[in-house]
């Protein structure tokens, strides 16, 4: 694996993992908050679908941003530290 596809891999887990855990805080406490009532589990399973819908953003970010990143920004790009 070379080392773009791999920073580029981690780049992507690392937004998937975040926009579970947002999403996931996010549903919970609109749920202590009595606007709808969901458990725990139907929580996590709606954070669960916008966590896949993130990844699939992130992969489709390869086509329109740069290729090293799962932005879909053209300006965003993932650089490696020099080695020493």
């Amino acid at each position: 694996m070379t080392q773009a596809r791999r920073l580029y891999l981690i780049d992507l887990a690392e937004r998937v993992l975040w926009t579970f855990v947002e999403a996931f805080v996010g549903v919970l406490l609109l749920s202590a908050a009595d606007m709808f009532t969901l458990t725990v589990l139907k929580s996590a399973l709606a954070a669960g679908v916008i966590a896949v819908l993130s990844l699939l953003k992130g992969l489709g970010a390869k086509a329109v941003g740069d290729r090293n990143s799962a932005s879909t920004s053209s300006q965003v790009a993932i650089h490696t530290a020099p080695t020493k």
